[in-house]
């Protein structure tokens, strides 16, 4: 028989080798090929790739849907015992204000820096836009020419008066256009071009952009204030309603747009496949879906969008770094409640 010196340090590490049973590693493969996701998305917008993954990885996905408030309020009571891997939702105020409220944990991912330009991801490396919406104007085709239109802010002058529809105040996709404005034209300007659209209203804000578009169609006002996936799906329904899109502020500073995105929150059990779930996201093979299924724009410049956004016409994008709808979303609210915007 032949002996072999084997050190103390190495006979611990076999011994743990040794000892680890085809059992135990089977849990921790299956364990590690589970990612949980909270998200506000809704499930017919995310399931379909969140499946698409699972066939293609392996990698099963389970989520939880609801508002982002009470997802966001259930990570925090959760702490370190959150199953949740990953926090998905819209608008990036409210991304702005989990990073903020310390909801995410930095991602070192080239991958995710190549895909999503700088304008649409957080400062911090902690989320990541995944698509993108234009929050624009609709007009009434029987009443209004586009050579009309202009700007947001020529709907606050004169001859607007009573012709105008808004959502209300209230809704997260207002507060963050109003917020950019601040950024852009400084409070006091801004404040002036809200007073003006308060003025020009034809009625009381609406609960919704559906309700807000019905109005104009019925004939309450002339233009109104709407995400383009409203008017798609609005469209969808009757494509002989007698509404268009037009891209205002072209010859400065264009239209306002936000984003859909997602982080990895803190306690992630499983960052690592959190992150390559992310990184598919954001990548041409995922990012015509994710962005087609609600008739949003690719974050991803490889990819085009759907045929039905792509019809719409190419339009200039207001570049601000759209966490500019979370630092200043307070001075919004104030602004609009000044302005007596409800």
């Amino acid at each position: 028989m032949k002996w072999v010196n084997i050190s103390m340090g190495a006979m611990t590490a076999l011994v743990s080798v040794l000892s680890f049973s085809p059992a135990a590693v089977a849990a921790e493969a299956a364990k590690d090929s589970v990612i949980t996701v909270y998200s506000s998305r809704k499930e017919h917008l995310i399931k379909p790739l969140f499946d698409r993954y699972t066939a293609k990885t392996g990698t099963q996905v389970r989520f939880i849907t609801d508002k982002a408030g009470p997802l966001m309020a259930r990570l925090k009571a959760e702490g370190a015992s959150t199953p949740a891997d990953i926090f998905m939702t819209v608008d990036a105020g409210v991304l702005w204000q989990a990073s903020e409220e310390g909801l995410f944990r930095k991602v070192d991912s080239p991958v995710l820096e190549a895909a999503v330009p700088a304008n649409l991801q957080s400062a911090k490396d902690d989320w990541y836009g995944l698509s993108i919406r234009a929050r624009t104007l609709v007009y009434s085709t029987d009443r209004v020419k586009p050579s009309d239109l202009s700007t947001y802010e020529a709907l606050a002058n004169d001859d607007w008066k009573g012709r105008v529809c808004l959502r209300t105040s209230k809704k997260i996709y207002n507060k963050s256009l109003v917020a950019t404005m601040i950024n852009t034209l400084g409070e006091e300007k801004t404040e002036a071009i809200v007073k003006g659209w308060v003025a020009n209203l034809a009625a009381p804000p609406f609960s919704n952009d559906t309700k807000t578009m019905q109005g104009v169609v019925a004939g309450q006002c002339d233009v109104a204030v709407v995400n383009t996936y409203y008017y798609a799906r609005l469209m969808k329904k009757d494509p002989q309603t007698p509404l268009a899109l037009f891209w205002p502020n072209q010859d400065g500073r264009g239209v306002h747009i936000n984003v859909s995105g997602a982080g990895i929150t803190k306690h992630a059990k499983n960052p690592e496949a959190a992150q390559k779930l992310l990184e598919w996201l954001a990548g041409e093979e995922a990012q015509g879906d994710f962005a087609g299924l609600n008739q949003e724009y690719p974050v991803n410049k490889a990819v085009k969008p759907s045929p039905v956004v792509a019809a719409w016409g190419d339009f200039t994008a207001d570049d601000i770094n759209v966490e500019a709808a979370g630092r200043l979303q307070a001075a919004a609210v104030k602004l609009m409640d000044r302005a007596g915007y409800k």
